[in-house]
């Protein structure tokens, strides 16, 4: 007995090891199976094409319209001083890639010299190492002018 004894104890400790990790993998795998059935619609939205291809002559489908369109629409629109503390400040406040620091008259002068409705021209097309829009491809027209103003106005 002693002799079966030996042989079975230092079996028994890997046993139960591996039938723990296998009743935890079942019920992962259970409960993985549950919630992805509960969710095929999700699953499937994410597994969705994002583009298609069309040949000239083809009729494409229409567009469908942008997830968060409604939200921009919705939003209010921003102060000058709100779109240059998000998007104009990390250039225009530090002087980034030669970009002319809000507060500094001599650097601004001949700038504001050309008027808001050059500077707004700048703005939209880019200038020098500033892109198009800055870094706010988002802002309308008038969001670029009240920024613009803002500057202008911290710079005289």
């Amino acid at each position: 007995m002693s002799q079966v004894k030996s042989f079975i104890s230092p079996l028994v400790t890997p046993i139960c090891s591996f039938a723990a990790v296998a009743f935890v993998l079942t019920v992962t795998a259970l409960s993985t199976v549950a919630s992805a059935e509960g969710s095929k619609e999700m699953l499937l939205e994410n597994i969705k094409p994002v583009g298609q291809v069309y040949v000239a002559g083809e009729n494409a489908p229409e567009p469908e319209p942008a997830a968060n369109a409604d939200a921009a629409a919705a939003a209010e629109p921003k102060s000058g001083e709100e779109i240059y503390n998000s998007t104009c400040m990390a250039c225009h406040g530090t002087g980034a890639a030669g970009a002319p620091k809000v507060g500094d008259a001599a650097a601004w002068a001949p700038r504001i010299a050309k008027g808001i409705d050059g500077l707004l021209s700048s703005a939209i097309n880019g200038l020098n190492v500033m892109p198009p829009r800055g870094t706010c491809a988002t802002c309308s027209d008038a969001d670029l002018k009240a920024a613009i103003e803002y500057m202008i106005s911290k710079s005289q």
